[in-house]
């Protein structure tokens, strides 16, 4: 996508060969600045720290996370110190867990010399098919926006909510639920998008506006508790969100306040879509409320904000009054029954076992 004009991925190998290179996302909207990360502790840090977020980029960090622990010493031990760190980092989102797993299974199996170069070759395919994957997902989730735009006789505006950032901040490149977004916006239809500002870390306010203005889509930033009134008014024809850990029974874990938006929308019958890659899925998991481990953060996310002054300085102050505690989950999980349809790049599923496993028969056990 782009940022300034410039086609850009949120992730790559630095001029050196072996840096990895990443967006700052904690300083945007306000300045795009890039990071090098040269140890597989400042590749768990910015995870950590939310210098990179979203499922698929925390995978791809991740995995370049343990190349860059493979340059430093190729050792069994530090193989196994290095997997352990970067798995406790974020424990919501298993696109993480999977990444690992994926390169940790493939680097036992070849001798300590060989590993550099084979973690780093793996972290990055990982990357580029994650590209293909959100490709898959927008051209699919596109059917559904095209459909709807012309069920409702081609309106001049077509409405589309979305909480949080899924776009291609979140992933190496596209998105999962801005995905078909920029493929609708692309293909001609006259796109709109409410942009969830996403308390407490604003990622739809400072991220995906960001993108989706740096793309020329249509958008405006809303309240985060504006979207019911918005569906009573007619005013959302459709909501697409992404989601960090999807259970095999169609539960979804997205960003805390998805499951009050899918309420509203399923209140109002508006359409209320996510949008996965295959690495979202957890097979082993069956109810996602019970199941699911949801982030706690730290209360500072809560208590604080960051903005721009009139003079353009960026300052943080404190919100709340002096003592009063703060509780900051950084998850919520959506039952299947409010989810219309799981946008995923092998087709779109009823959220459900059976509706997976006709995409995923390979997991049938």
């Amino acid at each position: 996508m782009r940022i300034h004009g410039k086609s850009m991925r949120t992730i790559w190998v630095a001029a050196d060969s072996w840096g990895v290179e990443i967006i700052d996302q904690t300083r945007l909207p306000f300045a795009v600045e890039t990071r090098t990360l040269r140890s597989w502790q400042e590749a768990a840090s910015a995870i950590r720290d939310m210098v990179v977020r979203g499922a698929p980029l925390i995978g791809a960090t991740g995995a370049y996370g343990l190349a860059l622990a493979m340059r430093e010493d190729s050792s069994d031990q530090n193989l196994e110190r290095a997997y352990a760190a970067l798995l406790a980092t974020r424990p919501t989102a298993v696109n993480l867990r999977w990444a690992l797993d994926d390169l940790r299974g493939r680097l036992t199996q070849v001798a300590p010399s060989a590993r550099m170069g084979l973690a780093y070759r793996r972290a990055a395919e990982i990357c580029d098919e994650d590209v293909e994957t959100c490709k898959a997902i927008g051209k699919h989730g596109l059917s559904i926006i095209r459909d709807l735009w012309e069920q409702k006789g081609k309106p001049s505006r077509l409405n589309v909510l979305t909480h949080c950032n899924a776009g291609w901040l979140a992933c190496i490149d596209w998105g999962t639920a801005l995905a078909p977004i920029y493929m609708a916006f692309e293909a001609g239809i006259p796109i709109h998008v409410w942009v969830d500002e996403t308390r407490p870390r604003n990622q739809g306010a400072s991220l995906t506006a960001f993108e989706l203005g740096q793309h020329g889509v249509d958008h405006t930033v809303i309240a985060d508790n504006l979207g019911g009134h918005l569906m009573q008014h007619g005013l959302v024809d459709l909501a697409i969100v992404g989601t960090d850990r999807t259970t095999a029974t169609g539960d979804v874990c997205n960003k805390i306040g998805t499951y009050l938006k899918a309420l509203a929308a399923h209140d109002n019958g508006v359409p209320f879509y996510v949008a996965l890659p295959f690495t979202t899925i957890d097979w082993t998991l069956e109810d996602g409320v019970k199941e699911i481990p949801i982030e706690e953060r730290d209360a500072r996310e809560l208590s604080h904000i960051t903005g721009r002054t009139a003079d353009g300085r960026l300052e943080t102050v404190d919100i709340l009054p002096k003592g009063s505690p703060a509780l900051n989950y950084g998850f919520d999980v959506t039952p299947a029954r409010l989810v219309t349809g799981l946008i995923t790049e092998r087709g779109v599923a009823n959220a459900s076992r059976n509706g997976l496993l006709k995409l995923y028969p390979e997991q049938a056990r």
